[in-house]
């Protein structure tokens, strides 16, 4: 499985930490595994969302086209696009 970082910023740090769970299961449900969230050292709003990645091209369309449902959950979460996504080749 190739490993995955997603890079964005957000409009609060913290409220998008209390949002773990529901990112993690989110992205589980796109056929992601062992997510890890990275906050910026610097303390600015970046950052990083880790994960490898069972079905890159299923995990890439929901990124770039989400449906409502995570749509929905990236805007309570605070995420402001656009999303960089780097992948392990």
């Amino acid at each position: 499985m190739p490993k995955v970082v997603i890079t964005h910023r957000v409009v609060d740090v913290d409220k998008w930490l209390q949002g773990k769970s529901e990112r993690a299961d989110s992205i589980v449900g796109m056929g992601g595994a062992n997510v890890v969230d990275h906050v910026a050292h610097d303390g600015s709003n970046n950052i990083a969302v880790t994960l490898e990645a069972d079905d890159l091209t299923a995990l890439e369309a929901a990124l770039a086209s989400p449906p409502a449902e995570l749509g929905a959950a990236m805007e309570r979460h605070g995420v402001i696009p656009p999303l960089t996504v780097y992948v392990e080749r």
